[in-house]
């Protein structure tokens, strides 16, 4: 500890000042830059292992807007963590990954129809430097390109998909953005194998998964979370897989800050013990979602945000440790 307080009075800004990629921070939670966890923010990846960018769109959405302000909020939440590994996982990814934290897309918020474009390019521009990708959210409709960005290089990848919502609502119209159809459509134009695919925490009706797998939250609360993760990994199996974790697949009670809550979802410790509970699978890349500050006064739903971003970050580096 008394290194700690000895870095802590010199520690500042590492988000500009950070000399090695990996390692802890003891910098202020208080004060500085609010990069991701304290990683250096840049956009040379190279010698990197992994980069974390934001997302700041929320013109998808069905009700309630402000998931623009997601990505400043879990980095600001963030900074609350870097002082310790992450606990339950038995290594230090901040110390094995070198991490970066690759700022937010640029893109004009009055032309929204170019953002898918945006979105693909600037997540292939990072997977092309040799990277993977955590990406903070925003609504659930940039998973879309997200993936089409992975399915490029990839082929069709597994998804496990944390959410209220299924999100695949039939919607054949290839120009509308929609937060709740992305699934759907990914699943339409083969960047998703649905047969690989599997939905946890489902609480809202509707009657076409297009083929994956429901995990809703009743049976999660009634099955728990060692059969929820055998059924998880029996669909998944070995196929390279992409995870998106939208807020509201938590309950409103820990989320609050979410667009379109729905009361009945899974508990914090439940979502910890699920994604700590895949440690091993094929991890090529993962999201963050939906986190909507402007409805959550006491910052709750962005603490989640940052804690579910690191455990992607801690899921990515498990089958790649030194």
């Amino acid at each position: 500890m008394a290194m700690a307080l000895e870095d802590a009075k010199t520690q500042v800004d590492q988000a500009f000042t950070r000399a090695d990629p990996r390692g802890l921070s003891f910098e202020n939670a208080f004060g500085g830059a609010t990069s991701f966890l304290r990683r250096r923010y840049t956009k040379d990846l190279a010698g990197f292992d992994l980069a974390v960018t934001g997302i700041p769109f929320d013109q998808a959405v069905t009700h309630r807007p402000g998931t623009r302000f997601g990505p400043r909020a879990i980095r600001e939440a963030s900074t609350l963590q870097p002082y310790d590994p992450p606990y339950g996982w038995g290594y230090d990814p901040l110390a094995e990954l070198a991490i970066a934290d690759a700022g937010d897309m640029a893109f004009d918020y009055a032309n929204t129809r170019e953002v898918p474009g945006r979105i693909e390019a600037h997540i292939g521009g990072l997977l092309d430097q040799g990277v993977g990708t955590v990406t903070l959210g925003g609504d659930h409709f940039i998973t879309l390109p997200i993936l089409r960005a992975y399915a490029k290089r990839h082929g069709p990848v597994a998804l496990i998909q944390f959410d209220a919502h299924s999100d695949t609502w039939i919607d054949d119209d290839p120009d509308r953005i929609d937060h709740g159809t992305f699934l759907y459509k990914a699943i339409r134009e083969g960047v998703v194998d649905a047969s690989a695919s599997v939905s946890v925490g489902i609480r809202t009706e509707n009657p076409d998964s297009q083929g994956v797998t429901i995990l809703d939250a009743p049976s999660v609360h009634q099955d728990g979370t060692e059969a929820t993760l055998a059924r998880i990994r029996a669909v998944v199996g070995d196929r390279p897989v992409y995870i998106t974790f939208d807020i509201d697949a938590l309950d409103p009670a820990f989320a609050p800050g979410t667009g379109t809550p729905v009361w009945g979802g899974l508990a914090s410790w439940q979502a910890a013990a699920l994604l700590r509970g895949l440690a091993g699978v094929n991890l090529l890349g993962g999201d963050v979602v939906e986190v909507s500050p402007p409805y959550d006064t006491t910052g709750a739903t962005a603490i989640a945000g940052a804690h579910v971003a690191t455990e992607l970050i801690c899921l990515y580096g498990w089958t790649r440790r030194r």
